[in-house]
């Protein structure tokens, strides 16, 4: 049975120019496409939602709404995420198009919302790239799959850590 919404989530690279993604893929006229109209038209101070493009004019299918998880921080973080992360997101939902994750019918009848994390710290363009696109094209994966395995959450449950806290053993 295909699930109406599947969320995924995915983190790639380290330092500051890794890439962390949450994705949301569904059907357009279910709480997917609820959801991607409704923050479209929502916009906050230094969180302005975009549907994302591989180049002008041609935005990825499906329909992909690209929303960032922190405030560009001055010009040169703004124009990462409007320019590589942006064009990251774009690649790698066509790469999952094309890889089958997506199917061609649902490239017309779904969205995908790509909450998106660049580092305001980041310094390397092609690496916001590189990380952003595998790292969108993993969790339209692994939200495809259902992932992750609830013996992998039960496993890791008394030794959490993420790339910005490790607890002390």
């Amino acid at each position: 049975m295909t699930q109406s919404l599947q969320i995924g989530e995915s983190f790639v690279g380290d330092g500051a120019n890794a890439a962390h993604v949450n994705t949301v893929f569904g059907h357009r006229e279910g709480p997917a496409g609820v959801a991607w109209a409704t923050a479209l038209a929502t916009p906050t101070q230094g969180h302005v939602p975009f549907v994302t493009v591989l180049r002008p004019s041609l935005p990825v299918k499906p329909l992909t709404l690209f929303v960032t998880k922190a405030a560009p921080g001055g010009d040169e973080h703004g124009l990462l995420i409007w320019g590589p992360a942006q064009a990251g997101i774009a690649a790698g939902v066509a790469d999952a198009l094309a890889d089958g994750i997506i199917t061609r019918e649902e490239a017309d009848s779904h969205v995908v919302i790509a909450a998106v994390w660049v580092n305001p710290s980041a310094n390397d363009a092609e690496a916001v790239f590189a990380n952003n696109r595998l790292s969108v094209r993993t969790a339209l994966e692994n939200g495809s799959l259902s992932l992750p395995d609830t013996d992998a959450v039960i496993a890791a449950r008394n030794t959490p850590h993420n790339p910005f806290f490790t607890p002390r053993a």
